[in-house]
């Protein structure tokens, strides 16, 4: 969970939140190859159909179609990449833990562990807390509950029902909340090439769905289930 937010965090700093949350959703890619590799999951036209809908929906949803938000310095490049190896180890190895632990434990202690080994890097006792105001302290509050605790619960928590890969696509409905949020919230507009986004992301979501449903409903063709990760 650490090298999944710091990474993701850094990348932002370096360059912007479009590039890393785009080089963060390659996970899915990252943990098909996987699959392939070590698995022996044998690539389809629906897995490759998903794939390009979950990257093209977060291009757009993300960007509105304009390359020049693309262009970032290669650090941030880096750090993007690096957050989806991160992404895709959590996800993959998340599922030996679940045959053991309860999800809320897992995520419990992924944080606390976390935390205490980026205390010996950015010492919290080093902060200058008069300099922090109560609009900071719920934006801090906000992110550590809304936007790790019960959101990596519920990542990991969907393991239970769903397959890796599953999940990780799935996981390209964030940028879509991210969009609708700013636009309901902070009464930003919502463009053309972002109500595309919006339907690749529904497409990908409806392709998922009656994906599990025609596995469900044919006996010879054994739905994917999740897996223990050697």
């Amino acid at each position: 969970m650490l090298s999944v937010q710091y990474t993701y965090m850094a990348s932002i700093k370096t360059g912007n939140a479009a590039v890393a949350t785009l080089l963060q959703y390659l996970a899915p890619i990252m943990i098909i190859i996987y699959l392939i590799l070590r698995k022996h999951m044998v690539l389809t036209r629906k897995d490759l159909s998903a794939i390009f809908l979950a990257l093209v929906g977060c291009f757009f949803l993300l960007t509105n179609g304009s390359i020049s938000q693309l262009s970032v310095p290669k650090i941030a490049i880096v750090w993007g990449l690096l957050s989806g190896i991160a992404l895709a180890f959590y996800t993959l190895y998340a599922i030996p833990l679940l045959k053991q632990y309860d999800s809320l434990v897992i995520v419990g202690w992924a944080m606390i562990i976390g935390g205490f080994g980026l205390s010996f890097i950015h010492p919290p006792w080093q902060i200058d807390f008069k300099n922090l105001t109560l609009e900071t302290y719920l934006y801090l509050a906000f992110v550590i509950i809304f936007g790790t605790m019960i959101a990596f619960w519920f990542y990991i928590e969907s393991l239970q029902s769903l397959s890796p890969k599953e999940t990780s696509l799935l996981g390209s409905l964030e940028p879509l909340a991210a969009v609708l949020t700013t636009v309901f919230w902070l009464k930003e507009p919502f463009e053309f090439f972002q109500w595309m986004g919006v339907i690749c992301i529904i497409a990908l979501i409806l392709l998922l769905a009656f994906n599990k449903k025609s596995s469900s409903n044919n006996p010879s063709k054994k739905d994917e289930k999740p897996l223990g990760v050697s």
